[in-house]
């Protein structure tokens, strides 16, 4: 968490400054303003930390925080009870009132990390200037008596570096002149370097994209002599896992994965292989790490990891990339209004740049302004909202406003594209202490259907996105994009998020998800009946119209006909929309599923601490889960195929009607042996030609991009209350 200098405070401070340059030349720089404090903290080592682990052993690591955020995370020092960190860490705050909290846990991968103890540090007893060693005795509220360890930390509180800069040069100014001058010129300058200085604070340092190739010679878990292995990783708060190779000790996989690097000298990617099994825990097979700060950038490694605690290796790709452009600053500063950077970015995505960085795909700028009417969260009838917005694995928040049901936030939120088709998902959340923070509202906007430069309020949702909750959101979104190489990116396997609820049984949704698939083979079923019904003469107008077209398209077929009966059809179905005939129909059926799948969500919350007769059987219930899955998965792939044919994303429409204009060319020009020969070829020479290939299918990466029914009603705008509308606003888009 970073702090910086509001315009009030950046104002108290030059005023400060001009008072005792004018004063005395070498009075001591102004500590008792707010925003004017740097705290520096060594985190030394633990002593006689609690054991949370079976092996009377913790993994711990340690959380820093002021005011209720967050602002120091350490790295986990395993299967240790007197661990050494030395870390380092500079926290900028703007008072000392509120202590410097410490936190503790254990790490344990793949479940809720357990707490070991925590405690109070107060600032307001510190000397500033003066290093001081300081022990804490660690504390868990619930157990006062128990003895849990303590930490020991070495900390420094300093007046702001970046205010004393600003002391020197106004004071080197004063000694160029006879009078100090605090010139309008001179503020906005000092607040654009306090703007510049936020906003790089809040860039990525990097992105870590992992290749998971295979393992060799594993430990066998089950009966058989074999195992069912998949791989988890975690960096940070960043978790991905892998898919799971049934019956093997040497499982072939073949994913990539994709980290952010939060920090400028790397990081430790923790790695740990299991065994899958139903009905009972995991059997762990062994664990590795990786040092990102001894790879260097921009280059691939290919790494062969020994397992620990266990046998076998692990074969991975690993490669290090630049920071994307992912930021935060305050509304005062936006790209996209400063005309020099604005040409810049349209320039970038241009036509003249489409096979230039294929990855960077686009450019995104979110104003969040404000929010209304929002939820009351605490016993007082208020909140304290803040918002996250998200846009893939992207995940950036603004600060807290406290209680208030009409925070204004003011920030400007920028992203790069990596997929066009990826949905922003805007959540405001209430604050608390000393738990989770409450939900109150989310909308999810698919960036294709974003109208520039428009002040528009969005009515909050629910968790599921299908019924409107209390309150509205006001954001400003501007998308500028390479329209080349989102085509491009739209045949290439989509995005994984790693933040992702898991699956869980519900007899709703697997009733949703059986309809669902119910009605795309009823769709089948009924072309069928039609067809047969031909056969049958049922209607001798009908049969002889179709004994016609057999006989008419079966001696003039070729195969550049397929593709071109889907071009006519969908062609068919764009001017049906375009003449007000749209057979498009909103789907009641599913919207009224998920409001009583929500219901039935709401009911399993309030009775989660119940443990019914389900639960307890594990194997049954991952049957169920798969079941329940597959049918996703199926009924999905139906939907999407018919919202392709009725145009419901328009963008991939198209892309559909070039692509099968380029498909009936080739197949009326080029013998189909030929055509046959190239696709076996590319086939057979595609792993010599390059090893650590992933294997893909760009015909289901184009289908993933479309939205299933149940997406359409999720993404949907609702109608906001009158008494809330928006003061919309249309900014000229130069270019």
């Amino acid at each position: 968490t970073y702090s910086t200098c509001s315009i009030s405070s950046a104002i108290a401070v030059l005023l400060c400054i001009q008072t005792n340059t004018i004063g005395t030349s070498n009075a001591d720089f102004p500590v008792d303003d707010p925003g004017m404090y740097q705290l520096n903290i060594t985190l030394k080592r633990g002593q006689n930390l609690a054991a949370r682990d079976r092996g009377g052993t913790s993994d711990p690591y340690v959380k820093f925080k002021i005011g209720r955020k967050e602002v120091f995370r350490s790295k986990t020092i395993h299967k240790n009870l007197n661990p050494v960190w030395e870390e380092n860490t500079c926290i900028f705050i703007d008072h000392l009132r509120e202590p410097l909290y410490i936190k503790v846990f254990d790490y344990d991968f793949g479940l809720q990390d357990d707490f070991i103890g925590s405690a109070f540090l107060d600032l307001t007893s510190l000397e500033l200037n003066r290093p001081t060693n300081v022990t804490l005795s660690l504390k868990d509220p619930h157990y006062p008596d128990h003895d849990l360890g303590s930490i020991l930390l070495s900390v420094l509180l300093a007046p702001k570096e970046e205010q004393k800069e600003g002391t020197m040069l106004m004071r080197k100014s004063w000694k160029r002149s006879s009078k100090v001058i605090l010139s309008m010129w001179s503020l906005s300058i000092i607040f654009l370097r306090l703007s510049d200085m936020h906003r790089k604070s809040q860039l990525w340092r990097g992105i870590v994209s992992i290749t998971l190739i295979e393992g060799c010679e594993l430990k066998a878990m089950d009966a058989n002599g074999l195992s069912d292995p998949y791989v988890k990783f975690r960096l940070g708060h960043q978790k991905h896992k892998s898919k799971i190779v049934p019956k093997t000790l040497n499982p072939q996989w073949r994913e990539q994965f994709d980290f952010h690097l939060y920090e400028e000298r790397g990081g430790i990617i923790d790695i740990t292989v299991w065994d899958k099994d139903a009905g009972k825990r995991d059997d762990f097979i062994g664990r590795c790490q990786v040092d990102l700060s001894v790879l260097s950038r921009e280059q691939t490694h290919k790494l062969e990891l020994q397992l620990e605690e266990g046998e076998g290796c692990l074969v991975l790709l690993v490669t290090l990339t630049a920071s994307a452009a992912v930021s935060i600053s305050d509304l005062s500063v936006t790209p996209l209004e400063d005309q020099k950077e604005r040409e810049e970015i349209l320039k970038r995505y241009s036509t003249m740049r489409m096979f230039h960085n294929m990855k960077d795909v686009g450019f995104l700028q979110v104003k969040v302004i404000r929010a209304e009417a929002l939820m009351a969260a605490d016993v007082t009838g208020k909140s304290d909202p803040f918002c996250v917005v998200e846009l893939n694995n992207d995940r950036l928040l603004t600060h807290t406003v406290y209680k208030n049901l009409n925070p204004e936030w003011n920030k400007v939120f920028t992203f790069n594209i990596k997929d066009i088709h990826s949905v922003l998902e805007v959540t405001v959340y209430d604050e608390d202490r000393d738990r989770s923070a409450d939900f109150l509202g989310k909308v999810a906007i698919p960036l294709l259907s974003i109208q520039n430069g428009e002040q528009k309020a969005y009515v909050l949702k629910n968790k599921q996105l299908t019924g409107p909750t209390k309150g509205v959101i006001y954001l400003e979104i501007d998308v500028i994009f390479n329209a080349v190489k989102a085509s491009i990116r739209t045949l290439m396997p989509k995005e994984q998020k790693y933040i992702e609820e898991e699956n869980r049984l519900s007899k709703q949704l697997l009733l949703r998800n059986f309809i669902r698939m119910k009605r795309c083979v009823m769709v089948l079923i009924n072309a069928a009946y039609y067809i047969n019904s031909c056969f049958d003469w049922d209607s001798p107008q009908r049969s002889l119209a179709a004994f016609v077209l057999f006989l008419f398209v079966v001696w003039n077929f070729e195969l550049y006909m397929i593709p071109l009966a889907l071009l006519l059809l969908l062609s068919w179905n764009y001017f049906l929309i375009l003449s007000g005939k749209d057979n498009r129909q909103h789907d009641t059926v599913v919207e009224d599923m998920l409001e009583d799948e929500e219901e039935e969500d709401d009911r399993d919350d309030k009775d989660s601490e119940k443990k019914g007769f389900m639960n307890k059987l594990y194997a049954i219930q991952e049957v169920c889960i798969s079941v329940q899955n597959v049918l996703d998965e199926v009924a999905s792939f139906g939907e999407r195929i018919k919202n392709t044919f009725s145009w419901t994303v328009p963008f991939l429409s198209w892309l559909a009607i070039v692509a099968l204009c380029v498909f009936t060319v080739i197949l009326y020009f080029i013998p189909l042996r030929y055509i046959v020969l190239v696709w076996g070829i590319n086939k057979f020479t595609k792993k010599l030609r390059s090893p650590y290939a992933i294997d893909n299918n760009e015909l289901l990466d184009f289908l993933s991009r479309i939205p299933s029914d149940v997406q359409v009603v999720q993404y949907q705008e609702l109608k906001q209350d009158p008494s809330h509308s928006p003061n919309k606003r249309k900014r000229n888009n130069p270019g």
